[in-house]
């Protein structure tokens, strides 16, 4: 296996011999400062159990499935809530990048630069994040193997030295399942990365209703996926949260309800102890 560097996105390491980190927080930027109200949720959680926190929210969900669904408020609004986040909580953030012109003034202000599973292969888009300077986070597509992604790494390590992580978040299996084999974890950590797993976005359901204009999930389901990924040596998790998923704007099926959140971190905090004494 190749050595794993950690990865530094602002205080935050994530890679071998670091704390079990988390990137977590609501798919799309929601009106009413409520992600400022997770946000805020999100460092009581975290600062209690001593994990590694990064904020992840979108501002712009150009992969609805449907054009009448909600988006989120745009470029320039949802940096403005990220300087409003960095600014009262101290977080490092994270955001989608979707085309290669927005790399540059997103990485004015987000930390951590994240590539879609859908994205994962395009070249110019990669390319154009590690210009910047930011570390990337790239979620491995379901249409892709896990040795596939040494290619992306390649060619975002022949334009920054800033450091990449690479994101396990299920693979299609016929036209309406993802499933995750857990040996992707250990096998994209074979790419010299630091490997997150991301237990939401895994248990979505893409074509549920057959034509439907929304995407179903199990959510029920993130707690096993997420202890099972910790048990296989992933570096970090990925979790979306809301208060109310139900309510969600976006991907409410298979977000983990906020205030599940910490007894789910407390067991996967002991998977991870358990499996440290091993190595």
């Amino acid at each position: 296996m190749a050595s794993l560097n950690p990865v530094s996105v602002g205080q935050v390491e994530i890679g071998r011999g670091r704390p079990l980190a988390l990137i977590c927080g609501p798919c799309v930027m929601e009106p009413n400062d409520l992600t400022l109200v997770i946000a805020r949720r999100l460092v009581e959680v975290c600062g209690a159990l001593g994990v590694p926190l990064i904020f992840k929210a979108s501002f712009d969900k150009a992969n609805r499935t449907s054009k009448s669904s909600y988006r989120g408020p745009g470029i320039d609004d949802g940096l403005k809530v990220f300087e409003r986040v960095k600014a009262e909580t101290g977080l490092p953030v994270t955001t989608d990048v979707h085309e290669s012109q927005q790399a540059a003034p997103i990485a004015k202000v987000v930390d951590l630069l994240q590539i879609p599973a859908f994205l994962a292969r395009q070249t110019d888009l990669l390319e154009a994040a590690a210009a910047t300077g930011r570390p990337i986070n790239v979620k491995k597509g379901q249409f892709m193997a896990p040795w596939d992604m040494n290619n992306v790494v390649a060619k975002i390590t022949s334009q920054s030295r800033s450091g990449v992580l690479l994101t396990e978040r299920g693979t299609t299996f016929g036209y309406g399942r993802l499933v995750n084999d857990f040996r992707a974890i250990p096998q994209m950590q074979a790419t010299g990365a630091p490997v997150v797993f991301d237990a939401t976005h895994s248990v979505q359901l893409p074509s549920a209703g057959e034509g439907g204009t929304v995407t179903a999930g199990e959510r029920e389901m993130v707690p096993y996926l997420a202890k099972a990924a910790v048990a296989a040596g992933c570096d970090a998790l990925f979790l979306e949260v809301h208060p109310r998923p139900d309510e969600a704007l976006s991907d409410g099926p298979n977000a983990l309800r906020l205030d599940d959140l910490a007894g789910l971190l407390r067991t996967c905090l002991r998977i991870r102890a358990a499996i440290s004494v091993d190595e």
